[in-house]
């Protein structure tokens, strides 16, 4: 179950990569920047975009965490830590910003709305368009513990399940899953009125969702 769930993650990942190629366009002089890198690796998957992008000299890696491995193994990379609020970054500073799955691990679970409103404006403010992903807290499985069906529960019965299995990292204030209804609204509390909602699907099912914030770019011929 574990390898298969991670190919799942790889397959999907790689598939909303090539969205944000056919949409965002990546050119050499798009200044990017990446929201929520990971300083440990615990997958071939994490930090997908220093990974991948062609240009990796352009990007601004920006997180919570102190960089202490992440240089190491992207020194090309210019890296910023904060402290989980407004981002310390100037206004319109990068053409394209990158969230993958962070959305839903900000913020405490008291003002966990408010945190998740102020990064979305945040990621707006400092950039001109954006590309942020969220899992669908409706599909069948729970994509950070592979757990099916029980976060549907109220969360501290989730939580108690967890700690019961030993999964103690995934409980408490770890993360908050979204419905598409819940990404619309914070997305409209945030004042972003200009984006659309791309649902990856999986057998059918809504696996998460690819936001993309701003005007999309084309190709050049």
């Amino acid at each position: 179950m574990p390898s298969f769930a991670y190919r799942i993650s790889g397959f999907n990942r790689r598939r909303k990569w090539e969205i944000f190629l056919r949409d965002f366009a990546p050119q050499p002089a798009d200044r990017v920047l990446d929201v929520g890198f990971s300083d440990n690796e615990y997958s071939a998957t994490d930090n997908f975009l220093e990974k991948h992008y062609p240009y990796r000299a352009q990007i601004t890696a920006l997180g919570i965490d102190a960089p202490s491995l992440f240089p190491a193994r992207y020194p090309d990379v210019k890296v910023v830590q904060y402290e989980g609020r407004e981002f310390p970054l100037a206004d319109n500073a990068f053409d394209v910003a990158w969230s993958n799955a962070v959305i839903e691990h900000v913020g405490q679970h008291e003002g966990r709305r408010e945190a998740q409103i102020l990064f979305l404006r945040e990621i707006a403010r400092v950039s001109t368009s954006a590309f942020v992903t969220t899992p669908n807290k409706w599909f069948p499985i729970e994509v950070h513990t592979r757990t099916p069906l029980l976060h549907w529960l109220p969360k501290r019965w989730f939580d108690r399940y967890l700690r019961w299995r030993g999964i103690d990292w995934a409980a408490g204030d770890y993360m908050d899953l979204l419905s598409l209804g819940e990404m619309r609204r914070l997305l409209r509390d945030a004042g972003i009125t200009k984006y659309r909602i791309v649902q990856n699907r999986l057998m059918g099912l809504t696996l998460d969702f690819v936001v993309m914030i701003g005007e999309a770019r084309t190709r050049p011929a």
